[in-house]
């Protein structure tokens, strides 16, 4: 085979993004079939639906297919599943169907830290770009405060009495900032004497990593907003029972100052799109895609809806598949995006990555890398969804290094194409959106969960860690043990469970590359996101406030004396 590589001097995100023409948002809400009256507008790019359209939205039901978007065991700078998910829109859009597109709004950790910007790339990005990965409508600082009032109220009722009989040293609910701050991760608070609480050990975690976050993008309604928060578990007694926000008297509040964050925001694509970005929780700590309303609201009223999870099929797919798809956001297929570097990253059994040495072809290392990517494919297809292979090509990527995928994919009747939509926007996504669409049609899916609800939390975990991780076995801390005993006795145990690992390997050490073999996962300790409506089990060592790097991406963004912003990319 022969493959022209894409075009290398592809303008950069900002200057792209900075150079499109937008079209106003009543004009994109229009092909979604909705007037002037079903948005709240913020300013001419931006707007909010009206809670009646997303509580008719339910009510109508769904009336197009989900696809969603996941990938290989990701490099840390991530192997480009925003710009496939929005490439493959545009590329269905050109195809003639309906679409929407729906992803996670940018948290300022990763925006500020290691990975920069999250709005997609090039030409298959959504915009506006900057509002998008700054304040853009203000759910997350809504998150923040919310989250950060049942932290006050929850001190405030120890400081007043104590009447439910709080246990200071069992409450576990941290404080929550939308910045990477390593320093904040262990605080100790109430040290300005009796005046001021009694002295406890506390922290922050990032807002994505919120609880809260969590409960917004599974909430189906303002009703179900306010169950959510109610029965989430902030503390324990003396006596060990739990005590949540319910318990506080904060449910009233904390879903007063969410009530407009549950509600979907809608923008563009380069191409004009409608786009959906809307709540944003990590997939190694949390569900890991954007909110169940925006799906709802897509699916009612396109023809397709391409959605995204976080990381690969073992961590953002699995917990979609195996917690929001029991709402009923079931996808018709999956597509599992690929990159030449992160296969060579397996192939050379490389951690940490060294992205200089990943530039060097080596078609070789590709086909040794091959293992993760079929892996993923066969982790999906024990699910039981259609899968199709998108290859995200880089402009250094050379055709030996491509063919190498394209040849082993079609030895395994994987279906498999290369996009180039950063380079070439939805034309470079129209051979994925073609398959994708093939797949969607021959009515192949039929969704088969890793687990029964009603199976134990043990077989739960160990079905996740065993069908999906590939280990061997999973054994559990002492401390782990008493939360299992403590979990069915709160009869919390019927809840489906949220694995919390290392996105960089299948296993629960980041170090170990491609698909490991022989080893066991070790549950540390499981906490009820009850909620959320799940089981968090942590394994590894997962930080919930990350920190920044030696060289933050922070130290590239500024703004000019016209107040242009720029550094996001």
């Amino acid at each position: 085979m022969s493959h022209t590589s894409p075009e290398p001097e592809t303008p950069s995100d900002e200057t792209i993004a900075r150079e499109a023409t937008l079209e106003d948002v009543e004009t994109v809400a229009a092909r979604l079939g909705l007037g002037p009256d079903d948005i709240e507008r913020y300013g001419s790019h931006k707007a909010k639906l009206r809670q009646d359209v997303v509580d008719a939205a339910r009510e109508r039901g769904r009336r197009g297919s989900l696809v969603l978007v996941t990938g290989i065991t990701p490099t840390p700078k991530g192997e480009g599943k925003t710009v496939t998910s929005v490439g493959l829109a545009q590329g269905l859009s050109r195809l003639g169907e309906d679409v929407a597109v729906a992803v996670r709004e940018p948290s300022l950790g990763p925006v500020f830290g290691i990975k920069g910007g999250a709005a997609g790339g090039g030409y298959s990005q959504v915009l506006p770009m900057e509002d998008i990965n700054l304040h853009f409508t203000g759910d997350i600082h809504a998150l923040t405060a919310a989250h950060n009032l049942v932290s006050a109220m929850l001190d405030a009722h120890i400081h007043h009495g104590n009447e439910l009989d709080i246990d200071v040293d069992h409450v576990s609910w941290r404080r929550s900032l939308d910045v990477n701050d390593r320093a904040l991760r262990e605080t100790v608070v109430g040290l300005g004497g009796s005046a001021n609480g009694p002295p406890r050990e506390d922290g922050f975690m990032i807002t994505a990593a919120s609880e809260l976050m969590a409960v917004l993008c599974l909430a189906t309604d303002l009703p179900d907003l306010r169950r959510r928060v109610g029965r989430i578990v902030v503390a324990a007694d003396r006596d060990g029972a739990p005590v949540t926000v319910d318990d506080i008297g904060a449910t009233g509040a904390v879903s007063a100052l969410l009530r407009d964050a549950l509600r979907p925001n809608l923008v563009q694509t380069i191409e004009g799109v409608p786009a959906f970005v809307h709540g944003g929780p990590f997939a190694n700590i949390a569900h890991g895609t954007n909110t169940l309303v925006a799906d709802e609201v897509g699916l009612a009223h396109a023809d397709y809806l391409v959605t995204e999870a976080g990381f690969g099929s073992d961590l953002g797919a699995e917990k979609f598949l195996d917690i929001v798809s029991r709402q009923g956001a079931s996808p018709e297929a999956v597509v599992v995006v690929a990159t030449v570097r992160g296969l060579k990253r397996h192939g050379l059994d490389m951690w940490p990555a060294d992205f200089d040495a990943l530039a060097v072809p080596d078609p070789e290392a590709v086909r040794d890398g091959l293992p993760n990517l079929f892996h993923h494919v066969d982790v999906l297809r024990d699910f039981g969804l259609p899968v199709v292979v998108a290859i995200n090509r880089f402009p250094g990527d050379t055709d030996a290094e491509v063919d190498a995928i394209l040849d082993a994919c079609s030895n395994r009747e994987i279906p498999a194409t290369i996009s180039t939509a950063h380079a070439d926007g939805g034309a470079g996504a129209e051979e994925l959106a073609t398959l994708v669409r093939e797949q969607v049609e021959s009515g192949r899916a039929a969704l088969r969960p890793m687990y029964e609800l009603d199976d134990s939390l043990r077989q739960k975990i160990s079905a996740v860690a065993t069908r999906v991780y590939g280990a061997n076995d999973v054994t559990f801390s002492k401390q782990a043990e008493k939360d299992l005993e403590r979990l069915t006795e709160n009869g919390f145990d019927s809840l489906p469970v949220c694995l919390s690992k290392t996105p960089y390997s299948l296993s629960d050490d980041a170090s170990k590359t491609g698909v490991p073999t022989d080893w066991t996962l070790h549950v540390r300790e499981l906490y009820p996101a009850a909620g959320a409506g799940f089981i968090v089990a942590l394994t590894g060592d997962v930080l919930t406030m990350p920190g920044l790097p030696a060289r933050p991406a922070a130290l590239d963004i500024d703004v000019d004396d016209d107040g242009e912003i720029h550094g996001l990319f």
